[in-house]
């Protein structure tokens, strides 16, 4: 049995487009995609800017 375990094939792709247009509507999906980058470029910038654990050692 050759079972790939998190891989999606074609069909579960459009299924889950399906039932995301359904859940949140096509104009709100922009809205939705916009929140998460928005969201993951200050997560990025946060753990960027954050002094690293041995950086903080050296100061003291």
């Amino acid at each position: 049995m050759n079972v790939l375990a998190g891989m999606f094939g074609p069909t579960e792709i459009i299924l889950i487009v399906l039932v995301v247009v359904i859940l949140f509507g096509g104009r709100k999906i922009p809205e939705l995609m916009k929140g998460i980058g928005q969201g993951m470029k200050e997560f990025k910038k946060a753990t960027k800017d954050e002094p690293k654990e041995e950086d903080k050692l050296e100061e003291k």
